[in-house]
């Protein structure tokens, strides 16, 4: 199928291949995107685009639907020129910041990933996925079923509280005002955001907070000067355009909100409320009822419509909306100007907005209809100033309107936030204590409930009941799902300001390690059943000691430990063998199912105790080899002999035994040429030995043997007893 040129009036040539049709439409949908300059998708092809989706089905599948989203939100960054990334915000400097807004972190929240959101990005479900690792953040408490209840971390929130008391008091009043307005009561909510900043009017949040307050109350044109205010002070912040675009989009100017909610994915393109509504705005625009009018040339491809400036629906919108948008903003020759027919009622907009025009001039404001035209160049010297008048600034006032200041002039206060450094005098080791090694944090974990403890000593109590050590709450689903990701605000904030202190505490954690590592010293010892070389020994373990164990085990790398029966007197035997940790799994309620094989033997030669479990001192055994070459020829012989009368008798057992032994032990092993090539001997005389129901003492003295020779008279004698029950 062949397209036109991008900006022609070309229609497509037909084809005569259905099959052909249908991919041509396919790759219609995913045009490259235009150059800079021209429209929001390509101008004179938006007919044929939404022809070519409606050709192919319904436009309201999800994926598809989230995928011309995407498309457009490339086609406007690049567009606008903007770069590609996610770090677009209201970005402020600190050691604590929302991972998601780049603001102040109040009512710090650590998801299960690791990073820490302020609880309003959480609360409001900005996103869906971690703007750090891109896992899922889990749903608002209240919504979902599956939603758990956003608990503050105790640690970071005693930070906040201690180290900038002011952005604690004013995160507060958001909460407060929050609450206000998620009841509906506007009023209350306007009257306490308008006094707030008269105490402090270099807080944009509030501003925020009071424009939505003007927008339950249908005061549109008051909200979008504080939205348009905000835009002037950050115009980065993705959440103000959003706001602004809701706003418009309250108002009835479908096509001037969709543009901000554009502007907003391209700051952020993950934030998930701007999304939602370009994808409901399609999705109605697009329908099948409404696309016959909106897809009239008139509407879409008239020279007038395509080349007209940026207005914002209509004329009533043009009086309140005097601050034109930023150069990231500025959406001058953009293809959205009409309403779409069905989807913009002007007279619902112009009820809520009455007398809208008077006071546009009562305030003196210009009519962005009026702004020329800007050409690459002059928009390139805007994008760089970051403001959005050619020569003069927007102040707005406490009542909500506005009014203008000269370059030069500064505000009463700076818009950066002021919290940056932290007085030395503050910082205490104490703050970063776990509270029960009562050392500095290692390896941070934050649990649902919002306690911060090191991860090694969490995991130790967790091994004992799985509840939370301070308020016992219940910790099951996180033990279950093992993700102890470490507090990445937390490690960051000990690294940066308690750097020596930390650089001993790896110290000592290094010098622990290399005490669980060493295999000759120490050597832990788990006290169950006998093990031997090469044998599988699959492990239940349940015991908190022994959980421990096995975690250090692994932690350390050695993945080894020592195997040994116990003893009356001496608390375990004297000889071992020591496992290797092929694979652990681990059950939701903590206990786990370890998959070993057997491998050196070992005598002990000091016992020893360690948080809970056995250790020993060590060393290892092996076969003594034989010389003489008579003597090995008349042990080669002996070694035949016992392999043959080994197999017989295991193939006169029952059939049923037979098959428990090989689902449990696996098949006896082949009989090898070398018999002395391994430090052992060989690996059947082993398995045969685990599967002889014999007296584990009576295999604790074969294990202990050096000598292969006398280790084939012992199993020969014990096959020669057995053997004379099959036959009876």
């Amino acid at each position: 199928m062949a397209f036109s040129p991008v900006g022609s009036e070309v229609s497509p040539e037909p084809s005569s291949n259905p099959g052909e049709e249908a991919d041509g439409e396919r790759e219609l949908l995913l045009l490259p995107p235009p150059r800079l300059g021209e429209g929001l998708v390509p101008g004179s092809r938006l007919k044929e685009v939404v022809g070519a989706s409606l050709r192919l089905g319904p436009l309201a599948g999800p994926q598809r639907l989230g995928t011309l989203v995407d498309c457009l939100v490339l086609n406007y960054r690049l567009r606008q020129g903007l770069g590609w990334g996610r770090d677009g915000g209201a970005e402020t400097q600190g050691p604590l910041r929302c991972c998601g807004c780049g603001r102040f972190l109040a009512e710090p929240v650590t998801v299960p990933c690791g990073h820490t959101y302020c609880r309003r990005c959480l609360r409001r479900e900005l996103r869906a996925h971690c703007r750090r690792c891109r896992d899922r953040l889990p749903p608002a408490g209240g919504t979902s079923p599956a939603a758990a209840p956003l608990r503050t971390s105790v640690v970071l929130n005693q930070l906040a509280e201690k180290w900038f008391p002011g952005e604690c008091e004013r995160a507060r009043m958001g909460s407060r005002l929050e609450e206000l307005l998620a009841q509906g009561r506007f009023r209350e909510a306007l009257a306490a955001a308008s006094q707030a900043l008269r105490a402090d009017s270099s807080d944009l949040m509030l501003r925020i907070y009071r424009a939505e307050s003007y927008v339950g109350l249908q005061e549109y044109k008051t909200a979008i000067e504080d939205l348009n205010f905000v835009i002037s002070k950050m115009p980065n912040w993705p959440e103000v355009y959003f706001q602004k675009g809701k706003v418009l989009q309250d108002s009835g100017f479908v096509g001037d909100a969709l543009q901000l909610f554009l502007q907003c994915l391209a700051l952020d393109e993950d934030f998930l409320p701007a999304k939602l509504a370009v994808e409901r705005t399609l999705r109605d625009v697009l329908s099948p009822e409404k696309l016959g009018e909106s897809l009239k040339e008139s509407a879409w491809n008239s020279p007038h419509t395509r080349n007209k400036p940026f207005i914002l629906g209509s004329e009533v919108t043009e009086s309140y909306c005097n601050v034109p948008l930023c150069p990231e903003q500025s959406l001058g020759g953009s293809e959205v100007r009409e309403p779409v027919s069905g989807s913009l009622n002007r007279a619902q907009s112009a009820h809520a907005l009455n007398s809208t025009k008077d006071l546009a001039k009562e305030d003196g404001l210009k009519r962005v209809s009026s702004e020329p035209l800007l050409s690459g160049q002059e928009k390139g010297a805007l994008l760089k100033r970051k403001l959005s008048f050619s020569e003069q600034d927007t102040v707005v006032c406490e009542d909500g309107r506005n009014k203008h200041k000269k370059q030069g002039e500064s505000t009463k206060r700076d818009t950066m936030l002021p919290f940056g450094t932290v007085p030395g005098d503050l910082i205490d080791v104490s703050d970063f204590e776990c509270s029960l090694c009562m050392r500095l944090f290692f390896e941070p974990v934050t649990t649902p409930c919002g306690h911060t403890f090191c991860k090694g000593c969490l995991e130790r109590c967790l091994d004992h009941a799985p509840q939370c050590p301070l308020c016992k709450e219940s910790l099951k689903e996180y033990l279950a799902s093992r993700k102890y990701s470490t507090t990445e605000l937390l490690e960051e904030l000990i690294m940066k300001y308690l750097s020596d202190e930390l650089y001993e505490r790896k110290r000592i954690h290094a010098e622990e390690t290399a005490e669980h590592s060493n295999l000759t010293k120490n050597v832990p010892m788990f006290v169950c059943t006998m093990a031997y070389p090469t044998v599988p020994c699959p492990l239940h373990v349940f015991e908190p000691r022994y959980r421990l164990m096995i975690r250090r085990s692994m932690e350390t790398g050695t993945k080894q430990f020592g195997m040994c029966i116990s003893d009356p007197q001496n608390g375990f035997a004297d000889f071992g063998c020591m496992l290797q940790i092929r694979n652990v799994h681990f059950l939701p309620d903590g206990r786990s199912v370890v998959d070993t094989v057997g491998g050196k033997r070992f005598r002990v030669l000091q016992r020893g105790m360690k948080d809970g479990y056995c250790t020993a001192d060590i060393e290892y055994l092996e076969d003594v080899k034989v010389a003489d070459e008579e003597e090995l020829k008349k042990l080669r012989e002996l070694h035949n002999f016992v392999y043959n009368q080994a197999c017989s008798w295991f193939q006169n057992l029952r059939n049923k035994f037979r098959t428990q032994i090989l689902q449990h032990f696996g098949p006896m092993p082949d009989r090898e040429e070398n018999i002395q090539a391994m430090p052992n001997g060989p690996a059947w005389c082993w398995w045969l030995l685990a599967v002889l129901p014999v007296d584990p003492r009576y295999q604790l003295s074969v294990l202990s043997m050096m000598s292969l020779k006398d280790r084939l008279i012992k199993i020969q004698h014990i096959l020669t007893y057995f053997s004379r029950d099959q036959s009876k």
